[in-house]
């Protein structure tokens, strides 16, 4: 969780540099005509990244605290699980370079999904 977390709160940078995070998650660099471009296409990718960044805090204080972890946890697979399958549907040209993300997030959701339905796993409610 430590760790998923940490490492999802990095898309916080993407809220400072949108052009950055776009070309490190598709692999192309913002330009006329090739991906978004533009104000408000900035302003969504920095939105983007500030919620998912969001997240990764989540992640890490249900680390520290047990008596959010299972919120902590729910929210973030539900999050990851969305954008695991909104790529797989409709990412296909990019998914060369959005397999780290997909994987690792398809990694953590089905952690989180084994911890939340195990009953032995949830002693900390």
């Amino acid at each position: 969780m430590l760790v998923s977390g940490v490492l999802t709160a990095t898309m916080f940078y993407g809220a400072f540099s949108p052009e950055s995070i776009v070309e490190s998650m598709f692999g192309v660099r913002p330009e006329v005509g090739v991906a978004f471009y533009g104000e408000l296409e900035l302003m969504v990718v920095r939105s983007w990244s500030a919620l998912i960044g969001l997240v990764g805090v989540m992640l890490v204080v249900g680390f520290i605290n047990p008596k959010l972890r299972r919120y902590s946890l729910s929210i973030a697979a539900a999050s990851k699980l969305v954008f695991v399958t909104l790529s797989l549907l409709y990412a296909q040209a990019y998914w060369q370079t959005l397999a780290p993300a997909l994987i690792m997030d398809s990694f953590v959701v089905l952690l989180a999904l084994l911890y939340l339905c195990i009953p032995s796993a949830s002693v900390d409610d």
